[in-house]
């Protein structure tokens, strides 16, 4: 089940971003007057197709749902009858043309700031930055941070979740420079830190805690609030309310220690001690083994009975009133596309590793667990994916509609096309940089997959 909702996340994903990608080379050649012979979400063989509209656009779902296209009337392509001349492709403006590759793109940074405008007002659930035990020998320790701060901005940014700070240090760490931080310590006092930052490691798989950077610790009851459906627990017969009292003849006293020893029991018997009515009970459940971050981790399905005051003390709602929450959506997308690029640029010159590049089955993992938390965290996953999408195809390689932009900037400047074996040349050069760029990722992904 964990693989068709994964699945099932990642096709509705590629499905949406495809669908606006396209949907902008569209609407822009229509504007431009360009006749559009068909709209195919996929590759390959048409699964359904239907012809619409005064042109008979003929809109296609195809076998191959990685990716899409739309095909436009083109002397190149095909024969075109002389009254229909003027609303080919090929015979446009070259600033037309322009307009029409950049769409694409530009459609799916588009849709990016709407996500995040949707998300920032109606409200982004995060966990304050509280610091909880503090590593010795880290940078956070070096820096002189206590448990019980509360960072309320770094390098001069607000902050106001963990994934703020993440987001922040992220881009900061590539400089490998010493940077501001300040924080409200336990006594309500503003202390200011400085974070040394020469030896964090951007390639890091969790960057906050390599750092030294621990959240504080909810101490739970072990006692059971929900049982899931159908669930290892529900099967076992434990129910809503029951208190566990051991694992495997382990004494448990707090949620977390339940969390754990489940987690690494992944389809390994376990024997459960709980308290019921006063009465003590002993059941036997086998977890389920699911995927989560590359790990394979153990699930019974069960959820903790929560304080909701304490809870209240540590997490947190971020939302904005409608027009600054669009200024800052398209703050956010400025900031991703930068830090996007730059981090190409980064992996170019190799100064971050090219293992940081992820294919088809680490994209459908995070849609996948983005969709298990929610359509908050999936709606935020693909903003970011859209962003991605929308900048890698900005890229200057044949194929992509970057490589067509960079076609007509030459054709800009020269003030005729490029021959047709200078445009062949490209297009292979940027076929063999694209298919060794994606066998570079399903490496990276079966990599991750083998090692975890």
């Amino acid at each position: 089940m964990n693989i068709l909702h994964t699945l099932a996340a990642f096709v509705m994903a590629l499905g949406i971003l495809i669908v606006i990608h396209e949907l902008g080379h569209y609407l822009i050649a229509r504007a431009c007057g360009v006749k559009v012979l068909r709209f195919s979400v996929g590759f390959g063989k048409p699964l359904f197709s239907r012809c619409i509209g005064a042109d008979r656009t003929e809109w296609a779902i195809a076998a191959f749902p990685i990716g899409g296209y739309v095909k436009m009337l083109d002397e190149r392509e095909g024969a075109v009858t002389p009254e229909e001349t003027h609303r080919a492709f090929n015979r446009q403006t070259v600033y037309r043309r322009c307009a029409i590759v950049l769409a694409g793109p530009a459609s799916n940074l588009v849709l990016a700031v709407l996500l995040y405008w949707g998300l920032f007002v109606h409200g982004i659930p995060g966990m304050k930055p509280v610091l909880g035990t503090i590593k010795p020998d880290s940078a956070v320790a070096q820096a002189g941070f206590r448990e019980g701060d509360e960072i309320l901005d770094v390098d001069h940014q607000e902050v106001k979740t963990w994934d703020d700070v993440r987001w922040i240090l992220i881009q900061k760490v590539v400089k490998k420079a010493a940077i501001e931080v300040s924080a409200r310590d336990a006594e309500g006092r503003i202390v200011p830190y400085t974070l040394d930052l020469s030896h964090a490691d951007i390639d890091s798989k969790d960057l906050l805690s390599d750092m030294g950077f621990e959240r504080v610790q909810i101490s739970l009851p072990p006692v059971i609030d929900e049982v899931k459906k159908d669930g290892p627990a529900d099967r076992a017969g434990v129910a809503a309310g029951d208190r566990i009292v051991a694992l495997n003849g382990h004494s448990i006293n707090t949620w977390s220690e339940v969390a754990g020893f489940i987690r690494k029991n992944g389809s390994v018997p376990v024997r459960m001690e709980i308290e019921r009515n006063g009465a003590r009970l002993s059941v036997q459940i086998i977890p389920e083994v699911a995927t989560e971050n590359g790990q394979r981790i153990g699930r019974i399905g069960i959820e903790a009975k929560i304080d909701r005051d304490e809870m209240d003390k540590l997490f947190t709602q971020v939302r904005y009133p409608p027009l600054e929450a669009f200024f800052r959506a398209f703050d956010k997308t400025w900031e991703t596309s930068g830090f996007t690029l730059k981090m190409l640029g980064e992996m170019f010159l190799g100064k971050v590793s090219m293992k940081n590049i992820g294919g088809p089955i680490t994209i459908a993992d995070y849609a996948g667990q983005s969709a298990r938390m929610g359509f908050v965290a999936y709606l935020n996953f693909l903003a970011l994916i859209s962003i991605s999408l929308g900048i890698l195809n900005l890229l200057p390689v044949p194929v992509l509609d970057g490589g067509h932009l960079m076609y007509y900037m030459a054709e800009i400047v020269r003030g005729r096309p490029l021959s047709d074996r200078a445009m062949e040349i490209g297009q292979q050069l940027g076929m063999f940089l694209l298919f060794s760029l994606m066998a570079l990722a399903i490496y990276n992904d079966l990599h991750r997959l083998i090692t975890g």
